[in-house]
């Protein structure tokens, strides 16, 4: 069989979506929501321990993803036709799969062995004191690998299918594409959550953090996306996502089981309000798409410059009306760590050594600029690799 006919018979195949496909993007979510379940157990119980539900629900994702992509290479390297094997990825010279199979394997083997890492270290040392310890520095490594996997695996079958692609198909893409890029896009706001609550927003760190992680990503998922909002679709997942599970973890009973407890809750303590990066996403999305920037250094300046001055213009006066908020519902600002005393003067207010000012403020704020610079411009060329992948 020629290539023409392999390349062709290929497409055939990607005119509809794989169910698998669909597994991969719900075990995203389902490790999203385990993650973000297992922070509001940390800030609400405590101590848990290795089968706890959240646990229980980040390692769902990662067994289902790679058992799913373990499936899929083993069938295609002993029962896989020519054709399959011709549009797939060869590795350690005798398997055959997907890049996105590889991804999702890879992290689903990385995060089984953070999970009794894990449990020594917290049976050793206690409770972490921050997100990326070693044990959870594993396991984000996975989770993350798994979530580069499902897109990875999206945009193969969207590319190679192309214009042969039904309307309807191409939306089922679209959306799995926006789904699979929103939780990474929560992800990686987790992550660096340390960094992004309502007390740093009037702080240079948080721009400058914002400015290093998010024109990356979104950059990218812009360019490699099918439709025109690539970045706005993700953004806006993420947003929905947190919202969620901002409004809803709070409905659940939960009593802290450690000492002291400085501040007696008796319902799940929920994540922070999402940043406002639909503002900023939706500017990328435009310069993105505008033909007479062409030049790939002036369009990552253009995007760093209107992601920071968004982000800016919206997140700085928003964090004022977190602040006044005072623990309302909505906006999640009744958050509070049992450990920590509920009457500190400062939960509803900034301190003064949170607030950047003068020239502190504009270093800051060049830093920041500069940043997202170099990330849109990484951003750009992993977004063209993105939509150059087709195995």
């Amino acid at each position: 069989m020629d290539a023409l006919s392999l390349e062709a018979s290929a497409r055939s195949e990607s005119k509809a979506v794989p169910p698998y496909l669909y597994v991969t993007v719900l075990s995203s979510l389902s490790i999203m929501v385990g993650l973000i379940w297992d922070i509001s157990w940390h800030l609400s119980i405590g101590r848990d321990g290795l089968f706890s539900a959240p646990h229980l629900a980040i390692y769902l994702g990662g067994v289902t993803a790679g058992l799913f992509s373990g499936y899929r290479v083993l069938r295609l390297t002993f029962a896989g036709n020519a054709v399959e094997r011709a549009g797939s990825v060869k590795f350690w010279g005798i398997f055959y799969g997907s890049l996105g199979n590889l991804f999702c394997i890879w992290g689903a083997l990385a995060m089984l062995t953070s999970a009794p890492f894990d449990d020594w270290w917290h049976n050793t040392y206690g409770l972490d004191v921050t997100i990326l310890s070693p044990p959870h520095t594993v396991l984000l490594l996975g989770m993350i690998t798994i979530q580069l996997g499902a897109i990875v695996s999206v945009v193969a079958y969207q590319n190679l299918g192309g214009a042969t692609m039904t309307p309807d198909t191409q939306t089922r893409f679209t959306w799995l594409f926006g789904f699979s890029s929103g939780f990474m896009v929560a992800m990686l706001y987790t992550m660096a959550s340390e960094y992004l609550s309502r007390h740093d927003m009037h702080g240079v760190l948080f721009y400058e953090v914002a400015s290093l992680i998010f024109p990356l990503f979104l950059v990218a998922f812009s360019v490699a996306s099918h439709s025109r909002w690539g970045a706005t679709q993700a953004a806006t997942v993420y947003s929905v996502l947190m919202l969620v599970m901002l409004w809803i973890l709070p409905l659940f009973p939960a009593t802290p089981r450690l000492g002291p407890v400085l501040n007696p809750i008796t319902t799940f303590q929920p994540f922070d309000f999402p940043l406002l990066l639909v503002f900023p996403a939706l500017a990328i999305d435009l310069i993105i798409h505008r033909p007479s920037l062409a030049n790939s250094w002036l369009r990552s300046v253009v995007c760093s410059l209107a992601f920071l001055v968004l982000l800016l213009a919206v997140q700085w006066p928003f964090a004022n009306v977190l602040m006044a908020s005072k623990g309302h519902w909505f906006f999640g600002t009744s958050k509070w760590y049992f450990g920590s005393d509920a009457n500190w003067e400062f939960r509803y207010a900034f301190g003064p050594w949170m607030i950047s000012s003068g020239l502190d403020l504009v270093k800051g704020l060049a830093i920041a600029l500069v940043l997202g610079m170099l990330t849109s411009r990484v951003g750009l060329a992993w977004g063209s690799w993105l939509k150059r992948i087709v195995r």
